[in-house]
């Protein structure tokens, strides 16, 4: 079988899940880099041996038009422009969450691969997790129910990444659209993907990045720096209705007075509840008592093999031509709760989707 070649856009540190997963999949060709950082780029091509190195994808693509996809891995601002220029190109894309910094721009990536007629899929890597899988099985094989509520929550106690993540230009928004993304996706996921119809929201700016602290936080851009612009939120919550009734209630943030970080999935059913905090539990009545089910088999989320799974996945749909629109129409999707969740806690008001 053919290798297909990959392209890299943006080579920071989410990348590095990127590359190391594609170095392991045998219908892969790491082919190129690009990064508007050529300190950094020159650095990740001499780690990897990638001698093709460009600083704006453009040249790339009409460089190397043999290329066949590329993961998008840039800040926030350059996933739409990136994304598109790509697909325009005639390649294939993964491109890292949150999909856009908006709605609108969502669609415009949607509209380019339908007419160049290629893949986008949004890295919604949460859903490759095995404690998805173990959830999963539970909910397919009628343990919950009927799922009519969940509870979800990313939170840190100092965790602003700084950098381009704290400035709003470049991130589009806090944790929120940083960190909300994973979990609210893999809750709707879970739930069974149903359309949303309102959002409530309400945002906090109070503490900012606290870069006094001298604790070590949970990660930091390779951008911080003393110099950071930070105006996104510390805090965002929201509650999320849809079609069908049910709801969702998230809470996301970078800094919060908290006793320590946590990411919790709460799914509650008509026969049972479901939670992940970090291991799988099943809340339940066996024999008309109330029953807490856990497992022996570990079911913490694991990041071995986390990205591989998404990549893999990827590269299969890219080969063998499957059809994977329906990831990029839910990313769009995840981009219109947002869009409301941020315009509610502007106006105080609930947003009709």
């Amino acid at each position: 079988m053919k290798k297909i070649k990959v392209a890299i856009i943006g080579v920071g540190s989410i990348s590095e899940s990127h590359i190391g997963s594609y170095l392991k999949n045998d219908n892969v060709e790491l082919y190129a880099f690009c990064d508007i950082n050529e300190k950094t780029l020159k650095a990740k091509g001499e780690k990897y041996g990638i001698t093709r190195l460009y600083t704006d994808e453009k040249t790339m693509f009409e460089a190397c038009p043999e290329i066949d996809a590329v993961s998008v891995c840039t800040w926030n601002a350059a996933h739409a422009p990136c994304t598109i220029m790509a697909l325009d190109y005639g390649k294939d894309v993964l491109c890292e969450k949150p999909m856009a910094l908006n709605a609108k721009e969502a669609g415009d990536m949607i509209a380019a691969a339908k007419r160049n007629k290629r893949k986008l899929m949004v890295g919604f890597v949460r859903r490759f997790g095995n404690d998805t899988r173990v959830v999963k099985d539970f909910i397919e094989g009628g343990c919950v129910g009927e799922i009519y509520y969940a509870k979800a929550t990313y939170l840190r106690r100092s965790g602003n990444p700084g950098g381009w993540f704290g400035d709003k230009k470049r991130s589009g928004g806090g944790p929120l659209i940083d960190l909300g993304v994973h979990v609210i996706d893999l809750a709707r996921y879970l739930m069974g993907g149903h359309k949303p119809v309102a959002v409530s929201g309400a945002t906090f700016k109070k503490l900012g990045n606290r870069d006094f602290i001298k604790d070590k936080v949970v990660y930091r851009s390779r951008e911080a720096g003393e110099k950071d612009i930070c105006d996104v939120e510390d805090l965002a919550v929201a509650l999320i209705r849809f079609d069908n009734g049910s709801v969702i209630n998230i809470e996301a943030s970078f800094d919060l007075n908290i006793k320590q970080d946590t990411g919790t999935i709460e799914l509650f059913g008509t026969k049972g509840g479901v939670k992940l905090n970090p291991e799988f539990e099943l809340y339940t009545v066996m024999n008309n008592y109330m029953a807490d089910v856990t497992l022996a088999t570990p079911t913490a989320l694991s990041f071995e093999g986390l990205f591989q799974n998404e990549i893999d996945y990827y590269v299969n749909a890219v080969i063998n031509d499957v059809d994977i629109s329906q990831i990029a129409e839910d990313g769009r999707t995840l981009m219109q709760i947002l869009d409301a969740a941020y315009l509610s806690a502007e106006t105080g008001k609930e947003v009709k989707l």
